[in-house]
């Protein structure tokens, strides 16, 4: 668990979802059943999320399960949306960095 832990800090969720799947595949098992489609889309699309559920699943889930599962989809979102906006600042900022200095007004004659 401490190991999970260290790696999900250093790589990633995708990468200890997909470690974890390799390493333990009983508890993916016990989570999604004989399903593989599932997973593999959630480690694609929504890899907190997965790993929370994956978390929480083997007592059954409960309503502070549910808790953590939503704080997984929250990060999932948090992070899509922030790449969006870190991409968009850098857009407007290279606009800027590239426009032409403007030319002086034309002298009157």
């Amino acid at each position: 668990m401490i190991l999970s832990f260290i790696l999900l800090i250093l790589t990633g969720p995708r990468v200890v979802n997909v470690l974890w799947w390799l390493l333990r595949p009983g508890v993916y098992a016990v989570a999604f059943g004989n399903n593989i489609i599932l997973p593999i889309l959630g480690i694609i699309f929504l890899p907190w999320t997965t790993l929370m559920y994956v978390l929480a699943f083997p007592g059954g889930l409960s309503g502070l399960d549910w808790i953590f599962i939503g704080i997984g989809f929250i990060a999932d979102v948090a992070s899509y949306g922030g790449s969006g906006y870190g991409g968009k600042k850098q857009m407007t900022s290279s606009k800027s960095a590239t426009k032409p200095a403007s030319t002086p007004p034309a002298a009157q004659q």
